[in-house]
């Protein structure tokens, strides 16, 4: 089979000295699905942006087509025929989802204006083919992290360029929207689209993919044909040794109450009802787990504990203290928190490693500061930051550097590090593990348990069902802004979680 794209010797090296690629070359057939799997950190969304030209290589060349090619910018590339789906946002805040999916292939009407009728029309006709439960009148900046997410993968499928990049596109996806994707891509492959798809999730590669390639600290280490290799062999590739995929949630008993909801209503400014009279109840020792297919209140719940959305109904009690009326800060003294939206609510990404390390610590514990508070102590801020970096294993050079300059995976494990190590009695984890490779799961788990064991209280909210099964003792599911049922997780199934999610919005979708 011939190669429609290879890829010779690619080094890119980051200033100073940074080497995120080191003589990496990789071959890619046409009318294939060619995955590419590694730990954080080890150079597969570079080498993707080095082909889309969003990045120069510092060596190497790249042929397509049997051409030597050297993209400058996306635009080269896109009017090539290739296409991407970055694992970061690239969306506009301020315009709707529909104006957003047709920005630079605008219909348009006999005087030259966009026909913004038939460009709405023909995005909500994506919309019901994968079922993204989006509105394409809602304006991005109102809408969740995972929405937006779907919103870049209905640009792409949109502009139904012939070489997809989708670099972690499933992260943001339900179970049972998964599937539907997969569907996609595969006829998209028997008609002759060849798709780059970049995944922590080895059961999606050995799924979908036809061959493999491993990349670990920038180097290839191996291509594989997928029927011919294994979960285990992969994991073992990428991270150089034995990944157990099954957490052990111990059986213990759990203490007081830690968090209380009560009551809790919120209606937006447009008069739509997000979240009706929700009870939640998490105990020390406890992990309480929220399933529910994104757009049905998740979003509007985190913003309202952690203080960002005004609660006008209900209580909300931490540690015995009453929270409603209470400040952020005041929130953080009882609450660590992990956003699902790392790059705008978790982190700076124009501050350095450092600083990001310190957010909240430096308000909490006087440690890190002298002269009464006023002055920043940075020999220890120095010094936790590689506590952090060596307790999660960070890939990072200085602690100066920008915080933008870490790989997505290594700025959620800064994130999950710096409030997991907060001393608070309730965490809250907004899609904890997202983005992060199988080897950093495993040992996010072991932290999240070992958070059980020490009498935290946690309330985890995930779209990832096996997650929300391995670690939670109990699942409430969230239908449409109601939590319609309360479970014990030994005793149900993913089969019966699945269908209280989808129960009501399937029958919608099936009359509209």
């Amino acid at each position: 089979m011939n190669a429609i794209i290879e890829m010779k010797d690619i080094i890119k090296v980051f200033p100073p000295n940074v080497v995120a690629l080191d003589d990496v070359s990789v071959r890619f057939e046409e009318g294939k699905i060619h995955a590419i799997v590694g730990e954080n950190g080890a150079g597969k969304s570079t080498l993707m942006k080095v082909l889309y030209g969003m990045h120069a290589a510092n060596s190497g060349s790249i042929y397509y087509k049997g051409d030597k090619v050297d993209f400058h910018n996306p635009g080269e590339a896109i009017a090539s025929g290739i296409g991407m789906v970055h694992q970061e946002i690239l969306l506009i805040p301020e315009y709707t989802i529909w104006q957003n999916v047709i920005l630079g292939v605008e219909p348009v009407g006999l005087l030259g204006q966009i026909d913004a009728q038939k460009a709405r029309q023909q995005v909500q006709k994506r919309i019901d083919e994968y079922h993204f439960n989006l509105d394409p009148d809602d304006y991005v900046s109102d809408i969740s992290i995972a929405a937006r997410q779907k919103v870049e993968i209905l640009k792409l499928l949109y502009r139904n360029v012939s070489i997809l990049i989708l670099d972690e596109p499933t992260s943001v996806l339900t179970p049972q929207e998964i599937p539907k994707l997969f569907d996609e891509l595969r006829r998209l492959r028997q008609n002759g689209h060849t798709i780059l798809f970049i995944s922590h999730h080895l059961d999606e590669v050995l799924e979908l993919s036809d061959r493999t390639t491993v990349l670990k600290r920038g180097r290839n280490v191996g291509t594989v044909s997928t029927d011919q290799t294994s979960k285990k062999e992969l994991a073992r590739m990428m991270v150089g040794r034995e990944v157990v995929f099954k957490t052990k949630r111990e059986d213990h008993e759990v203490g007081e109450k830690v968090f209380e909801l009560e009551k809790l209503s919120y209606t937006d400014p447009e008069g739509r009802l997000r979240l009706k009279d929700i009870d939640i109840q998490v105990h020390a020792g406890e992990i309480v787990g929220i399933a529910g297919v994104e757009g049905n209140g998740q979003f509007e719940l985190v913003n309202m504990i952690m203080g960002l959305i005004p609660q006008r109904e209900g209580s909300l009690i931490v540690d015995g203290e009453d929270l409603r009326q209470a400040s952020i800060l005041n929130r953080r003294e009882k609450i660590s928190f992990v956003s699902q939206d790392r790059g705008n609510m978790g982190a700076t990404l124009s501050a350095s490693i450092k600083e990001n390390v310190i957010m909240t610590h430096h308000r909490l514990d006087g440690r890190f500061t002298t002269l009464a508070g006023h002055v920043m102590d940075y020999q220890e801020a120095s010094a936790f930051t590689a506590q952090v970096r060596d307790q999660f294993s960070i890939v990072m050079d200085d602690d100066e550097d920008l915080f933008r300059s870490l790989s997505g995976g290594n700025q959620q494990k800064v994130i999950l590090g710096r409030e997991l190590l907060l001393d608070t009695p309730f965490i809250l984890l907004d899609q904890p593990t997202r983005g992060l490779d199988v080897g950093s799961i495993e040992y996010v788990h072991r932290q999240i348990l070992d958070m059980r064991r020490e009498g935290r209280a946690l309330l985890l909210l995930s779209a990832d069902l096996d997650e929300l099964f391995r670690m939670s003792d109990r699942i409430l599911v969230l239908n449409r802004g109601e939590i319609v049922a309360d479970l014990e997780t030994d005793e149900t199934t993913i089969e019966e979680v699945g269908y209280l999610m989808l129960k009501g919005l399937r029958d919608e979708t099936e009359t509209d």
